[in-house]
């Protein structure tokens, strides 16, 4: 089938042949004749497969036969998505998309002045591609209204959708009317999501083009057990090989991607991070930067990630494994797009095991292991540990599982098991849960508190003495103790009778 065969309209197909498009791609021949005929749509398909031009041109074909008139169009198609990499994109697809029809696009997103912006809206426009931040905000200030909106699309309904999200979509939701097509895209769905999606889509044609679980059949994947203290040294070697040509690096926390960057830095591989605390021009910055091949490493976290279209990517690499399973599927979809062939690697360190068992019970297969590294791990194996526990669950099933001790059994204490001293001992967390034998867990709390302190100490402060003395001490300034005094009372003289310049009192 080609475009031809669908019913679009002759000026989109122009630039659709123009562009290099010939056949559409599954989740295309499956979504463009419903969205085109009005019906609201839940889309699901694989990272890198089309669902950009999946909703644009039928949102294009939709606007432009049904254009009202007048000079300043009201906005008719609302695209929300959840980055401001993503918005851009989105953007760029319907310029080329629609370069041959009478429509206007704008995109708006925060972290950068509002004032040109402001001018496009001004202006009028057909299309508006936004962030939900920055769109509440322009909402609030009745530079944006809604009244006229036909087509709501929620891009990358999966992050969207989530509790992150959800506030700011609710916002934006009762400013809209109550008669129009929704139109939902993602590259995963998991249950929860779709219950939500129920609420909002009115008798929905349901496109999946794959299963939820599956991942890109040309994706090579393996895993690497390592201790995480080596997991950056584990990085630097991999990246000696010179067929890493452009590597995309995914940690857990912001914190974590500026420090993988820096030390790739330091080790002579050209890295950048980005993140949701950079500001727009960094991130734009380090976009280019990775597009055009002058940086070789983007170290990136889930949400900056989302959005970014690099052709022929070659490498993925999950530093840190995500606590979500179908997180990893959109990880990797970033490499293998458009039927070509990349590489997916994870490190896996012992306390991340759970969640690797998770993802390839979602994936429906093993993931290969590579034995063959300078850095095996070397912490001992155990069962479930505190710390992957609390990754894998959330506060309210952590309340459920908490049990209470049983009689004579103390807290976060060792037992020993009846019969010979010297056996093997059963350590339970404070919980009451058993964590393994021959495994202490406290020192994985211990060193869950030093990551926190790291994370929220500030650098440069002097550290607090471990002993503050109650006894008073002398200041010769404000702050500071009279040198030599080491805390303690100084010593003073009587007071003196009497003298010069009238000093003291008189004795009695």
């Amino acid at each position: 089938m080609s475009f031809s065969e669908l019913p679009i309209e002759a000026l989109i197909l122009r630039a659709l042949e123009e562009t290099g498009y010939v056949e559409p791609t599954p989740i295309q021949r499956q979504a463009i004749p419903p969205a085109a005929a009005g019906r609201d749509l839940l889309g699901c398909a694989q990272t890198g497969t089309g669902k950009t031009a999946a909703f644009a041109i039928p949102i294009l074909q939709r606007l432009y036969a049904q254009r009202p008139a007048g000079k300043r169009p009201p906005i008719r198609a609302l695209i929300l998505t959840p980055t401001r990499e993503l918005a851009l994109q989105i953007g760029e697809s319907f310029a080329v998309y629609g370069r041959y029809l009478p429509l206007r696009c704008a995109v708006i997103f925060g972290g950068v002045s509002q004032k040109p912006q402001e001018e496009r809206l001004r202006q009028g426009m057909d299309i508006l591609v936004a962030t939900p931040g920055r769109l509440n905000d322009l909402i609030g200030q009745g530079l944006v209204h809604l009244d006229a909106l036909e087509i709501l699309v929620l891009d990358e309904a999966d992050r969207m959708l989530d509790m992150g999200f959800i506030h700011d979509v609710k916002r934006v939701l009762a400013k809209t009317p109550e008669k129009k097509q929704t139109l939902l895209f993602s590259a995963t769905i998991p249950r929860e999501i779709a219950e939500i999606a129920r609420n909002l889509l009115n008798d929905p044609v349901r496109v999946a083009v794959t299963p939820v679980s599956s991942t890109v059949d040309a994706i090579d994947q393996s895993v690497y057990f390592v201790d995480r203290a080596n997991k950056r040294r584990l990085l630097e070697h991999l990246l000696r090989d010179p067929a890493l040509k452009s590597v995309l690096v995914f940690t857990r926390t912001k914190h974590g991607a500026d420090r993988v960057a820096r030390d790739l830095n330091r080790a002579g591989i050209t890295a950048q991070a980005i993140h949701g605390n950079k500001s727009q021009n960094a991130r734009q910055l380090a976009l280019n930067n990775f597009k055009t091949r002058v940086t070789r490493v983007l170290v990136a976290t889930d949400i900056a990630a989302r959005g970014i279209d690099i052709e022929e990517l070659s490498h993925v690499v999950n530093f840190d494994l995500p606590n979500v399973p179908e997180t990893y599927v959109h990880r990797i979809g970033r490499t293998g797009r458009a039927g070509l062939s990349g590489t997916a690697i994870a490190f896996c360190d012992a306390e991340e095991k759970l969640l690797l068992k998770d993802i390839e019970k979602l994936i429906g297969k093993p993931v290969p292991e590579v034995k063959e590294h300078p850095f095996p791990l070397t912490e001992p194996e155990g069962g479930e540990t505190p710390m992957t526990d609390s990754l894998r669950r959330t506060p309210s099933q952590k309340k459920k599982s908490q049990k209470p001790p049983e009689p004579g059994r103390q807290q976060g204490k060792r037992q020993e098991k009846p019969g010979n001293a010297s056996q093997r001992r059963e350590i339970t967390s404070p919980a009451g849960r058993k964590t393994g034998t021959g495994f202490d867990a406290s020192r994985l709390a211990e060193r869950a508190k030093e990551e926190r302190a790291e994370q929220t100490t500030y650098r440069g402060w002097p550290p607090l003495p471990k002993k503050i003395s109650s006894e008073p001490v002398e200041l010769d300034r404000p702050g500071r103790p009279v040198a030599g005094s080491g805390g303690k009372k100084k010593k003073t003289n009587p007071p003196r009778s009497g003298g010069a310049g009238g000093r003291g009192k008189p004795s009695v």
